[in-house]
């Protein structure tokens, strides 16, 4: 997860470094690989989609719809006019879809624009997601789609009223070792699932950036990386926990100030009697794991969220599918669900990430407290 951020960094310090990414830089084709006919080119629906936040995640999204054939960035939505500048050139984007965080509303009146994609810090997403809706366009959040839960529901209530679609930026919940372990549970392969354990941190650097600003981000590293343990506990389990500990370890209040976490150690329980063990942290390298227990086997995923490749086994032996760029997946997965109504077997819409959103507040509950917080549905 170190190396993520590093790369976002080297993103951020220049766009026009970046190569170009195309489809066959990824991985082979299944039709390469067995000598067969290339498939033939697409003419379904393509989702039209605007961009908002032109850092360096929103570049790395960019650039991996390079490669999707049923998605395309057409638009952009940022309060610096010079990387619209530079995106219009490197992206072709016509003047007329471009945006500042002021006028964007006007994107109402844009026909050629279906979806805006938020990749703004946490404490903008509430006002900017509404924003789009009330503009009459389908909403992707990148994650958490909030400060809180009851920003959450806000967030959901305004998309239901004007009819669009919430989504949220869950780019594991397609990727494909992960969906390959959900297919074991769900058969049965893994017996009774009865543990789960998630480790996800890194040592964050420069100090001034908004992830550690409370006010913009709405806590510390369970809002940025700790969410990944709360949804992979809850997909790799098949449950939903009826219960939650934790316990917060500070040991440089001078960079972590008040209301944003360092380390957070947490712990979820589920109805079967299963219990999931997790760590998010701000100041420890190398965690990404997740491991799955169940009384017929297990499962393992290291790295288990970063950009990948992912590498998992299992009590089967390793598991082996190919590597695609996460955000081109999601991408054209979520084209898929907005304008064919596909239903993914994990869910990305908004309730999902309510649900992760009262898991989180329940934990800083439980950290503070130092009591078992209950959860309910």
């Amino acid at each position: 997860m170190n190396n993520r951020r590093k790369f976002l960094q080297h993103l951020t310090g220049g766009i026009a470094a970046l190569p170009f990414l195309s489809l066959n830089s990824f991985a082979t084709t299944g039709a390469e690989a067995s000598g067969s006919s290339p498939e033939l080119p697409y003419a379904g629906p393509v989702l039209r989609v605007a961009i908002m936040g032109l850092g360096g995640y929103g570049t790395m999204v960019a650039e991996a719809m390079r490669a999707c054939k049923k998605a395309k960035l057409v638009g952009v939505i940022s309060g610096t006019p010079a990387k619209i500048n530079a995106w219009q050139t490197r992206y072709h984007i016509p003047e007329k879809n471009c945006y500042n965080y002021e006028n964007f509303d006007k994107i109402k009146d844009n026909p050629d624009i279906d979806a805006v994609y938020v990749i703004t810090p946490n404490a903008l997403h509430k006002e900017q997601a509404i924003r789009v809706a009330r503009a009459g366009k389908h909403v992707i959040c990148e994650k958490p789609m909030a400060l809180n839960a009851k920003e959450a529901q806000e967030m959901i209530d305004a998309c239901k009223k004007a009819n669009v679609k919430l989504l949220v930026g869950y780019r594991m919940h397609f990727e494909p070792k992960t969906l390959e372990i959900i297919r074991m549970r769900k058969a049965g392969e893994l017996g009774k699932v009865q543990f789960f354990q998630g480790l996800t941190g890194f040592a964050i650097g420069d100090p001034g950036q908004w992830r550690l600003n409370k006010a913009l981000a709405g806590g510390g590293a369970m809002m940025d990386i700790g969410i990944y343990s709360v949804n992979g506990a809850r997909y790799m389990t098949g449950e939903e926990p009826v219960w939650v500990t934790a316990e917060e370890t500070k040991t440089d209040p001078a960079k972590f100030r008040e209301g944003v976490d360092e380390t957070i150690q947490f712990q979820l329980g589920f109805p079967s009697g299963a219990v999931a063990s997790c760590l998010s942290t701000y100041s420890m390298n190398f965690l990404d794991r997740f491991f799955v227990l169940g009384t017929g086997g297990f499962a393992e995923l290291q790295p288990a969220t970063n950009y990948g490749p992912i590498q998992g086994k299992t009590h089967k032996g390793p598991l082996t599918a190919l590597h695609v760029p996460h955000q081109t997946v999601q991408m054209e997965e979520m084209s898929d669900i907005i304008l064919q109504n596909k239903t993914p077997i994990v869910p990305v819409d908004g309730e999902e990430g309510l649900k992760d959103l009262k898991i989180i507040d329940a934990i800083y509950q439980a950290a503070k407290t130092g009591k078992k917080v209950p959860l309910s549905g």
